[in-house]
């Protein structure tokens, strides 16, 4: 089967305005990491913790369900098969499958879920299962962003719309895949290198723990930071680059291997929180005190934030992992005929030492 490649190139109608409104709502509940002690009730701050949308810029591209080359379904009847990429002792992971789940439910969607657990050939597997146990539409946090030629030709087949968050699939818009919904990664190293200069005065030696290779996370979000401190602290030096892939455990070891390598280091640049949380370790392990090398790191876990909170992290660019709202909005809107954008991005907050105690509850 085949389908027509052509793209809506119409300014964001109002659908696509009250998509996102409609988004802009609370979702689920936070989920914990299996070494946060919290009771796990929500506070106050936690009302203000669901994703909120970018205005799509004029000029945005959309898809609709003509031009993708589906059909027109009823959600509230539908199956939608939901594949996470990576084992759930990421509080990011935690929070966003639960979301997905939390909204299946709220609306009264059947779900089917499958873990990858963090093996991209499950993943593919995972996939290709759920299409044969009857998703008719598919939600994909991938692992990698590229290799799903199998399943995009397997979801044709079928006729299946696919609306990927959080990763970016190499593929076409509107042609292998509705929508893309996630964070600006680009700025998200733009803003972690602001909140890095801020802390060291814009001078010195800094390390990356950089994240999985393979997907355009770590590649984004290491092209804002190092733009902008190009462009803003030439006196800030970025000395060692090293995976640390998206693991605690992998962060502390790669920053034990960087103190003893830099002992000079003013700064790491961690990609994600786990992986700043192992180099918190990794720093208390050395006998080093908090605030003696400034830590930057992005999600906003909620240990991360009391990090903040305590002095050994300096600052936490926030991505919002509770894409369930978002994700069953956009399909509801898809199914029913109308525009969604090709690509949805999200608004992201920040936590630093002004604002980390009293905004302890929007973190996950």
């Amino acid at each position: 089967m085949q389908r027509t490649t052509h793209r809506s190139l119409l300014l964001a109608r109002p659908v696509v305005v009250a998509l996102a409104a409609a988004v802009a709502l609370t979702a689920s509940s936070c989920a914990k990491s299996e070494d946060d002690a919290s009771d796990g009730k929500k506070s106050p701050a936690a009302a203000d913790a669901g994703q909120k949308v970018v205005t799509p810029k004029p000029g945005s591209k959309t898809c609709t369900i003509d031009a993708y080359g589906g059909e027109k379904i009823d959600l509230k009847g539908a199956t939608v098969g939901f594949s996470q990429s990576e084992k759930e002792a990421n509080p990011f992971r935690i929070a966003e499958t639960q979301s997905i789940k939390d909204e299946a439910a709220k609306r009264g969607v059947k779900l089917l879920t499958a873990n990858a657990q963090s093996q991209f050939s499950k993943q593919i597997s995972d996939v290709q299962d759920l299409l044969a146990k009857g998703a008719d539409l598919l939600v994909i946090a991938p692992l990698n962003s590229d290799g799903w030629d199998p399943v995009l030709q397997a979801a044709a087949a079928k006729k299946v719309p696919i609306v990927t968050i959080d990763r970016k699939i190499n593929a076409t818009a509107c042609k292998d895949y509705v929508s893309f919904i996630a964070s600006d990664f680009v700025e998200q190293g733009r803003r972690a290198a602001d909140q890095m200069i801020e802390a060291t005065g814009g001078r010195g030696e800094v390390a990356i723990l950089l994240g999985s290779a393979g997907n355009n996370v770590t590649t984004e979000r290491t092209k804002g930071f190092k733009e902008r401190v190009a462009e803003k602290a030439p006196g800030l030096k970025v000395v060692f680059e090293q995976t640390g892939d998206f693991t605690r455990e992998k962060g502390q070891q790669v920053t034990e291997q960087l103190i003893q390598s830099k002992p000079g280091i003013k700064g790491v640049y961690a990609e994600n929180d786990e992986m700043g949380l192992g180099a918190v370790a990794a720093l208390k392990g050395a006998g080093k005190k908090a605030g003696d090398i400034k830590i930057v790191t992005v999600d906003g876990t909620r240990n991360a934030v009391q990090g903040v909170v305590d002095g050994w992290i300096s600052g936490v660019i926030e991505s919002n992992p509770r894409f369930g709202p978002l994700a069953f909005q956009t399909l509801d809107t898809f199914t029913r005929g109308e525009e969604v954008p090709q690509d949805i991005v999200i608004q992201d907050s920040a936590y630093n030492g002004d604002n980390a105690e009293r905004d302890l509850g929007k973190a996950y």
